[in-house]
């Protein structure tokens, strides 16, 4: 019987790739728990010494919202990708696994979940006994909540059939009822707070999204000159969604907090507080792109962008975690 010795570099290559897809996941899974804290914790620090009352529930329904801004961004940022890597010369065929399909349950559970908030007059529902599912067709804010839980389910369906890219109408329901909900019809110009906010949101999701994917189709190409390109490609794309989040950003915390007021409002109020902090981060996230855009242009192997690049997805990870807390916490006073 001849027995057979296992190569040894090939034992250790695999144990070394063994132990680097361990620190990965052991790396993904403390920066999810670190992502969680922020809903859960960020309500109390946020409102601490302002005066202002909490909405009961308000550390879920932060969560459940950092949870659906999430959900969006995944898919849609798999989309952009799909679409840069048509125009990039000599990709490669191999792509990572689709997160779309996960990212739409996760997006309906969430979307469920604050419907029946919403079915519960905006309350934390004990039991099913509290939850009245036909009051959701009564009232905007329920027509919405259900729409957003369909369009999530269409999603998925979306997601695992031939044509992905269907997607894009599913989700682009639920940038404009996540639009409409943020401005109700009592405000002062919804239309235009509205509008700003699905120009907004489907920038950040481009941005958030666009760089995951961009990043996971880059390793599973194993880099090369295809993986600079498109990460070249990407780039274009987050800078004219960086400005456009700038823009939009600013004229929507102008509608809430105007000019005369909004440097006091940023430290004595929530929302203030939260605006402060992922203005900080968005500003962290620009620093960490430009440095990733200088090592494309100038770097003797373009692919060191990617180092940045990857702590640019931390920092905007983030940003989507103070983003659910935002929309959970109470409006300023707008002083006049």
């Amino acid at each position: 019987m001849t027995l057979i010795r296992p190569n040894p570099e090939v034992a250790g290559e695999g144990g070394a790739g063994r132990r680097a897809g361990a620190g990965r996941a052991v790396a993904v899974l403390v920066l999810v728990a670190l992502g969680v804290l922020i809903p859960l914790l960020g309500p109390s620090a946020a409102l601490h010494g302002t005066g202002e009352a909490a909405a009961p529930g308000v550390t879920g329904i932060a969560l459940l919202r950092t949870l659906l801004f999430a959900a969006l961004s995944v898919p849609v940022g798999e989309l952009l990708v799909d679409r840069l890597v048509r125009r990039v010369p000599g990709a490669g065929q191999a792509r990572p696994r689709r997160w779309a399909p996960y990212a739409a349950a996760v997006g309906f559970l969430a979307a469920l979940a604050l419907a029946s908030v919403v079915a519960t007059g905006n309350l934390v529902p004990h039991s099913l006994d509290e939850i009245d599912v036909g009051g959701l067709y009564g009232s905007r804010d329920g027509q919405l909540a259900l729409l957003e839980v369909n369009a999530f389910l269409v999603a998925g369906v979306c997601a695992l059939s031939r044509r992905p890219g269907t997607q894009v109408w599913p989700l682009a329901a639920v940038v404009a009822a996540e639009a409409l909900r943020a401005h109700p019809a009592p405000e002062h110009t919804p239309l235009l707070g509205s509008a700003l906010t699905v120009v907004h949101l489907t920038c950040a999701a481009l941005w958030t999204g666009g760089l995951l994917s961009a990043l996971r189709t880059i390793r599973a190409w194993r880099g090369g000159t295809a993986g600079a390109a498109l990460l070249g490609r990407y780039a274009r794309v987050a800078a004219v969604a960086l400005a456009a989040l700038t823009a939009t950003g600013v004229c929507s915390a102008l509608r809430r907090m105007p000019p005369g007021t909004i440097l006091e409002q940023l430290t004595t109020t929530a929302y203030g507080r939260t605006l402060l902090a992922k203005v900080l981060l968005v500003a962290v996230v620009a620093v960490l792109a430009l440095i990733a855009r200088g090592r494309l242009r100038r770097s003797a192997d373009p692919l060191t962008a990617c180092a940045p690049a990857r702590a640019e997805v931390v920092a905007l990870g983030a940003v989507v975690a103070v983003s659910g807390l935002l929309t959970a916490l109470p409006l300023p006073i707008r002083w006049s």
